[in-house]
């Protein structure tokens, strides 16, 4: 049956009324969903002082680059501080495949990626995650990734093996070194195996000491002083992230030099950092989000490594610690913390 012309005009005035409105007042389709998952503080802490943009900043800012803003055209769904720890991320993902994003994105480690995926089989899920996504069962290869996983990620091993690399030529004389483990997270046993075999070239014998919760920190670091431990090397993972900033106290009131992968880490007081440039990794993993966007499947996508890695050097932590870090070193150094 055919529409008489003000029935059409009606109809088509209910269905102006009815549809929601962008910032310009015009009618808009509805928004595609971008779930944030990110088991640490990186979703939405307050800044450190000098600190660079947070992660969610960055990649808010990527996707903008790509015409994407929060609120006009797409909804990133994320979730507050106070929700954003390790042992709930299994939860949010659950929590983000019921509100029908479109997309989940993953910052941090392999093991908050993992738990977006027991979520769902489905949706796409973009990572911009550390650790190897092929070890710890995320995809099938990173050429061929297949399933609904692909991103951006870097090898935690070989970013581990420089940074204790770098803590033996700022304390050359150092014979022991330890490394906190967290044995929850399933990229760990395979780090440290690496550091293992590193640690043999460079001289040094490694002390593993787990820390599965901020209960075991303080008993740590009392093992890795009466084991006269030079220094120690910090596993990246979520819950050393999470609490970054006690385990750099800890460091400092021990006098123990600590290398990590992650730049807060020496923003609050560690004493060195090498890892990934976070802006990087975050600009191409919104490209990835782009592409699913305009139809792409995330199993046909290869999983991207990054190209620039950054040194970061806390020089008033060394003074502290009564270490002089030499001019080899500094002169390579990304940003050096006065």
């Amino acid at each position: 049956m055919r529409l008489g012309q003000s029935a059409v005009v009606a109809t088509l005035s209910l269905t102006l009324l009815g549809a929601p409105m962008g910032v310009d007042g015009q009618p808009t389709l509805k928004m595609p969903r971008i779930g944030y998952l990110c088991a640490v503080t990186c979703g939405a802490r307050p800044p450190i002082a000098g600190a660079d943009p947070l992660p969610i900043d960055l990649f808010s800012r990527a996707l903008e680059a790509l015409g994407y803003v929060d609120g006009r055209n797409i909804k990133i769904e994320y979730f507050p501080p106070e929700q954003a720890e390790p042992e709930q991320r299994g939860r949010l993902a659950e929590e983000l495949v019921r509100r029908q994003v479109n997309v989940i994105f993953v910052a941090g480690e392999s093991a908050t990626a993992l738990a977006a995926r027991n979520a769902t089989s489905t949706i796409p899920i973009v990572i911009a995650v550390s650790g190897d996504p092929v070890g710890v069962g995320l995809v099938k290869s990173l050429a061929r990734p297949g399933g609904n996983v692909t991103g951006v990620t870097y090898l935690r091993e070989q970013v581990a093996t420089k940074g204790l690399e770098l803590l033996k030529e700022v304390v050359p004389r150092m014979s022991r070194v330890a490394v906190l483990v967290d044995p929850t997270d399933p990229a760990h046993p395979r780090m440290l195996k690496e550091l293992e075999a590193r640690a043999r070239g460079l001289g040094v014998r490694l002390r593993p000491v787990e820390t599965r919760a901020p209960t075991d920190f303080q008993a740590a670091f009392s093992a890795m002083v009466k084991d006269q431990v030079g220094g120690f090397v910090l596993l990246a993972g979520s819950n050393h992230l999470f609490h970054g900033s006690r385990i750099a106290y800890l460091a400092l009131t021990n006098r123990l030099a600590a290398v990590s992968s992650f730049k807060e880490f020496a923003e609050v007081g560690g004493l060195l950092t090498y890892g990934p440039n976070a802006r990087e990794l975050l600009t191409r993993a919104a490209a990835f989000v782009d592409r699913i966007l305009k139809g792409a499947r995330p199993g046909d996508l290869p999983i991207e490594q990054p190209t620039t890695f950054e040194l970061v050097i806390n020089l008033k932590t060394a003074k502290t610690l009564g270490l002089t870090i030499p001019p080899t070193v500094l002169a390579r150094a990304d940003k050096v913390i006065q």
